[in-house]
């Protein structure tokens, strides 16, 4: 009888740098502190989270590639909603009335912890881009 193990996913060290380089970017624009930065990356320990975030490289799990995907979503969706910068960078902190956020602000769902709750927020923007 075969037995199938299921792999790890392989770690990218090619996306690494330009991929943290965005978010970073993006979160500081979003006036995120590190913890919140964490809870979006997956929440890594502390120790690799600052090498990511001092050297702006090294090996990046499948998982974080595909919430720092979302995040780069959410923050172009906003830009093309919002025709004025200031406005897109400050919805998430905002409190929102949609059913999904239930008056909170979108960074709430955001740092569920879940990458779930990240794609909900860029769907939710897609929707209302009339993309969704």
């Amino acid at each position: 009888m075969t037995r199938f193990h299921v792999a790890e996913a392989p770690f990218r060290r090619d996306l690494a740098a330009p991929a943290l380089r965005a978010f970073f970017r993006i979160t500081a624009l979003w006036g995120l502190g590190n913890e919140q930065e964490r809870v979006l990356l997956g929440s890594p320990g502390r120790s690799t989270f600052y090498r990511w975030k001092r050297d702006l490289s090294g090996q990046l799990p499948h998982d974080v590639l595909e919430r720092i995907s979302y995040v780069l979503g959410i923050y172009k969706a906003l830009h093309l909603i919002f025709g004025n910068e200031r406005q897109a960078d400050e919805w998430i902190g905002r409190p929102n009335d949609a059913p999904l956020f239930g008056g909170r602000p979108a960074l709430e769902r955001m740092l569920g912890g879940h990458v779930a709750d990240l794609f909900v927020v860029r769907q939710y923007l897609d929707a209302q881009r009339g993309w969704g």
